[in-house]
């Protein structure tokens, strides 16, 4: 493919991208925005707080032991 070709290909999609807008899910929107949402990803915790303190822990003694080093 030539230049030419090349770079219009690449206006016409740019161009798409640029003037592409999809739906909006308002009632979604809506829901994020109030914190109804029940299945937040972004606060729901992926340990529980036992498996936390354990992790605070092993970080706190590494945090430790590089300090040490230095």
């Amino acid at each position: 493919m030539g230049r030419g070709r090349q770079k219009a290909k690449q206006t016409k999609v740019a161009r798409e991208l640029k003037y592409y807008s999809p739906d909006t899910n308002y009632h979604a929107l809506e829901q994020e925005l109030s914190g109804d949402s029940h299945t937040d990803v972004a606060t729901q915790s992926r340990w529980d707080s036992s498996e936390d303190e354990e992790y605070d822990n092993r970080y706190s003694d590494w945090a430790e032991q590089d300090g040490n080093a230095r």
